[in-house]
């Protein structure tokens, strides 16, 4: 299969892209605005998984590129980018394509972090939004310490909630988040509940950050 991560130069692009290139044999299509700057963020990964013994199938495109051979999109961007991301690709998207994305908005005051979402009422459902109609939707990895992530010394023991309209794109989703070692995906039902699986982020973060013993606290559900 092949995976791409648009905007897979940022923090959740390089942790999942790490992990899949380490843990699976899909084919894993780095993106970004700058095409140059996707091929010199697969450079720096495979050195990364080199100096652990380890390889995988990367390349590096423009955006456009990555989603127009993906079979799976994940939108590795920062919510305030996730929507003119989707418009930018849209014509490379279609039935076949599942669109993914982990972003959560967010904004910081004094206190800590607090859920932000769009007008939409989560980030999930703005990218339902702004994308074509046939494409399916999944909202996953959204509450991942990211530098945990990026980390391939430190094993993961997590779960990621995982929503959707689409019942086979979600199952799909799910496969591919549990190929990842120590990864486990929840089901947590459809687009409608994604403010209550995003909300979930800021919590994570300011538990984080008030307590010296759980740098890049994740959760696991038992």
């Amino acid at each position: 299969m092949r995976i791409a991560l648009l905007g897979g130069t940022g923090d959740i692009g390089e942790g999942l892209a790490l992990r899949w290139a380490r843990d699976t044999n899909h084919e894993i299509l780095v993106g970004s605005r700058d095409p140059e700057k996707a091929r010199t963020a697969v450079e720096s990964y495979e050195e990364t998984l080199a100096a652990r013994g380890a390889d995988g199938d990367l390349k590096g495109f423009a955006n456009e590129m990555a989603a127009d051979r993906a079979d799976v999109v994940v939108l590795s961007v920062p919510p305030y980018y996730a929507g003119d991301t989707v418009e930018a690709v849209s014509d490379r998207l279609d039935a076949e394509t599942i669109l993914v994305t982990p972003a959560v908005g967010m904004k910081s005051d004094e206190d800590g972090m607090h859920y932000h979402p769009p007008g939409a009422g989560s980030v999930t459902a703005l990218v339902a939004q702004r994308a074509p109609d046939e494409v399916p939707i999944v909202g996953a990895f959204h509450n991942l310490a990211a530098g945990k992530l990026a980390a391939l010394d430190v094993d993961l023991e997590f779960d990621t909630l995982v929503v959707g309209d689409d019942v086979d794109a979600k199952a799909t989703v799910a496969r591919l988040a549990e190929e990842i070692e120590g990864l486990r995906a929840l089901d947590a039902g459809p687009i409608a509940n994604a403010p209550e699986v995003e909300s979930v982020t800021p919590l994570v973060i300011n538990i984080a950050r008030h307590n010296d013993d759980m740098r890049d606290v994740g959760v696991r559900f038992e």
